[in-house]
Order: structure tokens, then C-alpha cells, then sequence
């Protein structure tokens, strides 16, 4: 398996995958959009041998009190069913994590099972008094520092990018 930095050819695979990894298209819609917007930052994805993409994160922006701060939003990931728990989960997070790092964002946002991101340093968002629009999320709404100012002067809603709002309920 390889990870790496998506590339254009492998857009039909990440969208097959994610039709396979959820319970309805939403989530290769949202990436289909987002793809077509601009709006994707960053989207890591692990192959096998003759290229298959068999696991997928993307990264979005969002704005915390209508403000870009350079913070993203990590999801969808997925990681294809033969693989499942097998660490390539954590292995997309950390490479992207590191890339967005090394391009100079400042922080992570995720709306996911806390147990699971908790592993990679994501905090409940809460505790920085930032939230989302999503109702019932405070305790799936998380976020990960990749600067030493990332809190400095920032509290309020954060927006995910138009696409999630067309796509998620």
C-alpha cells in the first residue's frame, strides 16, 4: 500500500470508494463538489499495488466567525472494508496532518467519533469555546493544533465549506 497526495487520475476511485465505505452517495458528492468548487485542500489516499484506492481523508476549509484563520476541516475518511482496522485510518490522518502542517494551517477541525480522533491529539472544540451549526454535535466537534497561536483571539461558529451544507444533513 502507498500513501500519498491524491492526483487527478485517481478521482473515479476515491468516488467508488466512498460509495462503497457509506450508506448513501453523500460523501462522494460532498468530495465531487468540493473537487469541482475548489474547495478541497488537501485529500490523502492509500493504493494498493496496481493503484486502487483503498482508502481516502479529505481536507476542506472553514471560516470561525465568517474569518479564514487557514483551518480546515478533516472528512470524509474512509477506508475500504478489507482494511478496516488495520491502522490505514491513522496513517491518512497523520500524512495529511503533516502536509497541512509543512503548507503553513494553523489548526484541524473534525466532526467524528471522539474515542477515535482522540488518538491523534484532537480536543473537544468546546473547551476553546468554538462550535458548529450542526445540532447535538458538541461532543463529535473537535479540533487539532498545528500552530503554537492557533486559539489566540478565536471563538464562535465554525463554517464548513457550502458544499457540506448542500450534502450532509
Amino acid at each position: 500500500m502507498l500513501v500519498r497526495v491524491e492526483i487527478p487520475v485517481d478521482a473515479a476511485g476515491i468516488d467508488a470508494l466512498l460509495r462503497r465505505a457509506f450508506p448513501t452517495s453523500a460523501e462522494a458528492e460532498l468530495v465531487h463538489q468540493l473537487r469541482e468548487d475548489g474547495l478541497l485542500t488537501l485529500g490523502v489516499v492509500a493504493t494498493d499495488d496496481e493503484g486502487v484506492v483503498m482508502g481516502y481523508v479529505a481536507f476542506s476549509p472553514v471560516t470561525i466567525a465568517e474569518e479564514d484563520r487557514q483551518w480546515v476541516a478533516l472528512g470524509p475518511l474512509a477506508i475500504d472494508e478489507t482494511l478496516r482496522c488495520q491502522g490505514w485510518g491513522e496513517k491518512l490522518v497523520y500524512e495529511g496532518l503533516d502536509a497541512l502542517n509543512e503548507f503553513g494551517y494553523t489548526a484541524v477541525v473534525v466532526l467524528g467519533s471522539p474515542a477515535y480522533y482522540a488518538r491523534f491529539g484532537f480536543v473537544p472544540a468546546r473547551e476553546q469555546q468554538l462550535r458548529c451549526r450542526w445540532p447535538d454535535s458538541d461532543d463529535a466537534f473537535q479540533m487539532y493544533p498545528l500552530s503554537d497561536n492557533h486559539f489566540e483571539g478565536v471563538s464562535g461558529i465554525v463554517d464548513y465549506a457550502a458544499p457540506f451544507q448542500r450534502f450532509l444533513p
